[in-house]
């Protein structure tokens, strides 16, 4: 049965959230890429993705809290809130993340990442 892009970026949010790492990684392909908006490569395949993604579970109160979602065809485009663990203390940041979807996996993403606000 086809999964749709929403389907697969929705298992990927929900994955991120409950810190599973082998859930997470079954929403990305093999050699899917990971990228700043219009910059640098963070990352490519499952092993890079993984060790980005592990570090940042470590974070006890990391959460990320969906605010909006658009769809067009293969492209989801989320913006989030995510409570993240900083040096300086707890707080939240803005991430807008461009998915691209095909044949059912996460084959590339983009972050823009906002201003980092303080509780």
């Amino acid at each position: 049965m086809p999964t749709t892009p929403l389907e697969v970026i929705q298992r990927q949010l929900a994955a991120y959230n409950a810190k599973d790492i082998d859930a997470l990684l079954a929403t990305y392909a093999m050699d899917a890429e990971q990228y700043t908006l219009h910059g640098e490569r963070l990352a490519k395949g499952h092993e890079d993705i993984r060790a980005r993604f592990v570090t940042r579970f470590s974070e006890p109160d990391l959460h990320a809290r969906l605010l909006s979602r658009t769809v067009m065809g293969q492209i989801v485009v989320d913006l989030e809130l995510i409570t993240r663990n900083f040096p300086e203390g707890l707080g939240t940041v803005e991430m807008l993340c461009v998915y691209e979807v095909k044949d059912g996996l996460i084959q590339k993403v983009s972050f823009a990442t906002g201003d980092k606000r303080l509780n």
